[in-house]
């Protein structure tokens, strides 16, 4: 009851016309970008990241989560309409989504994507305000050790799990935490990475690697690509913008088993929503193949409903996660936990005593931004079909001045623009080469922590290291560790059995 009752006082603030401006444009530029193929969620807070310092800390946490949902809608506005998804989280819905397409029922597809949206994330906002505050007080028992075991973990799964190679996963890990340490250490004043210049010695700016990983590297990878790669050809929407009676009774059960699926998986730290909406679409298409008249291949709206569900419900627990435990399951929390530092703000437990306000108002934006969302998105998705029809030299020469400017804004360094040069080559690079970009946020996110968690836990215990393990919770924790080995390992004999048949 006292969590209905605090979530009452965020609506009341999260409903004033200020913050309702916020929400809609924070969907709106969310879905905007996410439409554009390479893009997506991650992409669009990256890029907003820097012009969100002028904004109060409610307004602007407000705008990320409209710009959070909104992209994940955007990313499957094009897996349903061109076969290119926006990020890989809309991937399991090019499957079906497309098929839709090409028989003529785009305008349904697209409204089954916007209503699973809306089924998913209401499940995961519920969710979030039914157990983040038991997550943090949970969390209050945390000490020192428990969050290195927290970090490790995160560090292990996004590592091993996002990627088909162990190498690649683990090299991107290595990235993160490079850039994690640059400049001097706060205990000991030793240089670290510095290569004797004084413009690192504080380290390199969030906003610097996230805009240089996330949004330049993927310029100069479409720029490289350019001559060789041809835009989808978008086919024409027309029909009704909206479901019969016959396809909701269809489509509902798989909009509830994706929905319960994606929930657990936000608080899971595997790098994103991509395996549930996988397992979401293979659990749906495992049920298809005991029907009398099996419809997937054709087109099956179960295949659709079910991972854009799971997708939006595993995003909505994500931040549930961030602000009851200050951990990011995804690259995307991980940009949204570096935006809440910016501000002098650490999610956690302290931040429902200390920030109640800030944390209730926008748990109830999370609401309002789904309303937001399907407002927005059944109408208006024609709208954001065309934006894909901007020549891309333009686009991305656009994207590359914004990345620029906003860079600049924040420090009014040309350091910092020499180095998001370099970082952005980087992350061609690692595009190029197939390298996951998840592990390296989570590294520089996460990297701080687990380093003082570490050397906070051996100062309190005298250089004794079975303190590290010498919780109930720290157990758990390096117990889910090995679970999640076990799983790769599982999952790379499998692949290889695979390929020896």
């Amino acid at each position: 009851m006292e969590s209905l009752n605090l979530l009452a006082g965020g609506l009341a603030d999260a409903l004033t016309p200020m913050n309702l401006l916020w929400v809609f444009i924070g969907a709106f530029l969310g879905t905007a970008v996410g439409v554009l193929p390479g893009l997506g969620s991650s992409m669009a807070v990256a890029l907003l990241l820097p012009v969100t310092f002028t904004l109060d800390p409610t307004a602007a946490f407000i705008m990320f989560a409209g710009v959070y949902f909104g992209g994940l809608f955007g990313d499957s506005t094009m897996a349903i309409l061109v076969n290119t998804p926006g990020g890989s989280t809309a991937i399991a819905s090019t499957f079906e989504g497309h098929r839709m397409t090409l028989t003529g029922r785009g305008p349904q597809a697209l409204a089954t994507a916007a209503i699973g949206a809306f089924v998913g994330g209401l499940l995961a906002s519920v969710i979030v305000v039914l157990f983040a505050p038991k997550l943090a007080d949970l969390a209050v028992n945390f000490g020192p050790p428990e969050y290195l075991a927290l970090s490790v973990l995160a560090f292990v799964a996004t590592a091993t799990v996002v990627s088909t190679s162990l190498a690649k996963g683990l090299a991107s890990l290595v990235f993160g935490l490079t850039f994690a340490v640059i400049g001097i250490d706060g205990i000991s004043g030793a240089q670290r990475f510095t290569f004797g210049a004084p413009q690192l010695f504080d380290g390199i700016s969030i906003i610097v690697i996230t805009v240089g990983v996330l949004a330049l590297g993927e310029v100069f990878h479409v720029a490289s690509r350019v001559r060789r790669t041809r835009p989808g050809r978008l086919h024409k929407i027309t029909g009704r913008p909206y479901l019969s009676r016959a396809e909701v009774r269809e489509a509902a059960p798989a909009w509830g088993r994706g929905a319960l699926i994606g929930a657990p998986f936000g608080v899971i730290p595997v790098g994103g929503a991509e395996i549930p909406t996988f397992l979401a679409y293979g659990g749906e298409r495992a049920l298809d193949r005991r029907r009398k008249h099996p419809q997937f291949g054709k087109g099956a709206i179960r295949g659709l409903a079910a991972p854009e569900a799971a997708g939006n419900a595993t995003a909505g627990t994500a931040i549930g996660a961030l602000l009851a435990m200050g951990l990011p399951t995804s690259a995307t929390a991980a940009i949204m936990l570096a935006a809440f530092r910016q501000y002098g703000l650490q999610p956690g437990p302290l931040l429902f005593t200390r920030s109640a306000d800030l944390v209730w108002t926008l748990i109830a934006s999370l609401f309002i931004g789904l309303v937001v969302l399907l407002v927005l998105n059944l109408p208006f998705a024609p709208l954001w079909a065309k934006l894909t029809k901007i020549p891309r030299h333009y686009l991305y020469a656009g994207i590359a001045v914004f990345c620029g400017l906003g860079v600049y804004a924040t420090s009014a360094a040309v350091t910092d623009l020499i180095l998001v040069l370099g970082i952005g080559f980087l992350g061609f690079l690692l595009r190029r080469y197939d390298f996951p970009l998840a592990p390296i946020m989570i590294g520089v996110v996460l990297g701080p922590l687990a380093e003082t968690s570490l050397r906070n836990a051996l100062l309190s215990s005298g250089g004794d290291y079975g303190v590290l393990v010498d919780s109930g919770i720290s157990v758990t924790i390096y117990a889910a560790l090995v679970l999640v080995l076990v799983f790769v390992a599982y999952r790379g004999l499998r692949a290889r059995a695979a390929r020896d048949v």
